[in-house]
This record gives C-alpha cells, structure tokens and sequence, in this order.
C-alpha cells in the first residue's frame, strides 16, 4: 500500500499479514481522491473513516492536509496499527476502536466528509443501515457528503439520498447527500 499524494506521497506502507481487511487499491484510491479534491480543500475539512481496517483512506487525508481525521474500526489489530502508522508519520489521526453500526448510534461527531468501507459481503440491509444511521444521526455538516464503497455486485443507487456512484475496477463509490 502507498500514499498517493501530499506530504508523504509515495511512501509505502506494509501492513502486518494477520488483519482481517481489503484494502482499497491505489487505482480506485487516486480515482476516488481526484474526486474529492475536486469537492473539497482538504485542509478546511473533518473526516470520519467507517471500517477503516488499514488506515489506508486515513493516512491519504492526513498526507493531504486535513487536520481532523477519525478512524473507526472493531479489530483491536486495527487500531493498533492505524496509531503506530499516525504516531510513525506525525499525522493527526484519533482512532476509536467500536462497532460502527454502535458509534454511529452514539457518536456525537460531525464531519464534512464520511468515507465507509465496510466488508463487501455485506447485505443490501447493512450498506442501507450505513446510510440511514448517517443521516438519521445527522452526523455530516452542512454540504457534506458520504462515501461507501462497495463491490460491483452491491446496488446502492435507488438509496435515498444516493446522488451517483462510480466504478472503478471490482469497486464502486456510491456518494450521499442530504436532499
């Protein structure tokens, strides 16, 4: 795995073998990055990681500038390794180790962008729950926007709040917003 961009571009980071994730690969991470560069100055913004397994999405926000970055994610390996990464790198990463599905309950964070990359074998219920904690929980600031990415197998466009998707490969980035 590697950061694309901004500070530390190109510095590769290995990941122990033992956690249980998918990482997002860097064709579909640069893809969805040239996106949200397009939406955001990543400076001026908070972010939520949802299942952030590796730390992948966090440590390329980090590398970019922003400021404010939450990792979420269940597996104590996890995070672990998200704080050994963030601690290695000075980035300004706080972690919570939680059930999603729980923090979004009881979380009183808001964020300007909400990136979720949940198992791929998740239902269609669990992908829609995502979004329905969301924005039930009113956990996005105004203009924000949530991301989840899924396989190509999984169809999230007819979800309310559902604006477009995009594939990339074996992997789709469905984005929500408030109407």
């Amino acid at each position: 795995m590697r950061i694309i961009s901004g500070l530390y571009k190109s510095r590769k980071i290995i990941t122990p073998k033992n956690l249980p994730v998918r990482p997002t690969t860097d064709m579909a991470k640069e893809s969805l990055f040239n996106i949200i560069n397009n939406l955001y100055y990543f400076d001026e913004i908070s972010v939520i990681d949802l299942f952030s397994g590796t730390g992948n999405i966090s440590y390329e926000f980090a590398s970019r500038g922003t400021e404010h970055i939450v990792a979420v994610d269940q597996d104590f390996g996890c995070i672990k390794f998200i704080n050994e990464t963030a601690n290695k790198f000075d980035m300004p990463i706080q972690t919570v180790k939680s059930n999603v599905f729980k923090f979004l309950t009881k979380t009183i964070l808001k964020a300007d962008l909400i990136f979720a990359d949940p198992p791929y074998n998740f239902t269609d219920e669990q992908f829609s729950e995502i979004a329905n904690q969301v924005f039930s929980n009113k956990l996005l600031l105004s203009g924000g926007v949530l991301i989840i990415e899924h396989s190509k197998h999984t169809k999230l466009s007819e979800e309310k709040n559902c604006r477009y998707s995009k594939s990339y490969g074996g992997s789709v980035f469905s984005f929500f917003q408030e109407d």
